[in-house]
């Protein structure tokens, strides 16, 4: 098995030179040697190679077959070593390296946008992968170490974790359009609203919206008719828009069309009330998190 090569950055740094120059005396010059060195750099080169890589004539220096194939690696290795000290304080710094974003659906109308646009001008160098995962994914996906940060509704207590609120909003009703709460011309009570068939969300899949809806009604003595259950807002919209039912969507949400949708407010609901929260594993080491946190959020650590 042939031993790898040994060799330094100043020997690869000589041949290039040699070669681009065609001659000893002009490269020399042009690296602030004198020549013998930099025959002795080039020399040391073909014996850790075992190959010639320049010939001597009269008139110049010529590259060998073997120096034709090994110049270009040659300046590929000189600018990857002439990068590397730059990537790693940028690294360090936070301003280049991975970024592994989970966010919900909702969160993509809201936060998320400003994020992508804040890496991409203040961040450029850093490689960003988004994934869409409920909540309950996000948090097992942190703990895991498959993503960095995430975009989540009710995040759980944790020592693990740390959060922060980033956007909140008021709830609005989805009806189909001609429906009987959409030509009220005033927005509906909450007590009108559960009189009629109402799309909800799932209890695992979209429990922070799930509890948050029952809570909305709960508050005014209201037992509305559940008819069907969902785990994303979109699909709740979807079936809305079927005719199914009417159903409560974060504001954000009215920014989805469907051909048979429409959205309305409703009376007496507290605004602000759906959250979204950055979400991180307190003890990590990524300086990009770091920096995409001191961006965004007021007073991040």
């Amino acid at each position: 098995m042939t031993s790898p090569a040994r060799f330094t950055l100043e020997q690869l740094r000589g041949f290039v030179a040699v070669a681009e120059e065609a001659h000893f005396g002009r490269a020399a010059a042009r690296l602030r040697i004198t020549q013998p060195p930099l025959s002795r750099q080039v020399q040391k080169l073909e014996r850790s190679l075992e190959v010639e890589l320049l010939v001597r004539t009269p008139r110049a220096v010529l590259l060998t077959p073997a120096g034709e194939a090994f110049l270009p690696e040659a300046r590929r290795m000189l600018s990857l070593a002439d990068a590397a000290p730059a990537a790693a304080r940028n690294a360090a710094l936070g301003t280049a390296g991975r970024l592994r974003v989970g966010f919900t659906a909702i969160s993509a109308l809201t936060v998320l946008g400003t994020w992508i646009r804040v890496i991409g001008e203040e961040l450029p160098e850093v490689e960003l992968t988004l994934t869409e995962l409920v909540t309950r994914e996000q948090i097992d996906a942190l703990l895991a170490g498959e993503i960095h940060v995430g975009l989540a509704r009710g995040v759980p207590a944790s020592e693990l974790l740390s959060a922060r609120r980033v956007h909140a909003e008021s709830l609005v009703l989805a009806c189909p359009r001609g429906h009987a709460l959409a030509g009220l011309g005033r927005p509906p009570q909450l007590a009108e609203i559960a009189a009629h068939d109402i799309v909800t969300y799932a209890p695992v899949a979209a429990r922070y919206l799930h509890e948050l809806v029952i809570s909305t009604f709960h508050g005014v003595g209201a037992q509305p008719r559940y008819v069907q259950q969902v785990g994303q807002v979109h699909s709740l919209l979807a079936l809305v828009d079927a005719g199914l039912g009417v159903g409560l969507v974060p504001r954000s949400a009215s920014a989805l069309h469907l051909p048979n949708l429409t959205f309305t407010e409703v009376d007496g609901l507290c605004p602000d009330i759906v959250e979204t929260h950055c979400v991180w594993r307190t003890e990590h080491d990524n300086p990009a998190l770091d920096a995409l946190l001191r961006l965004t959020l007021p007073t991040a650590p």
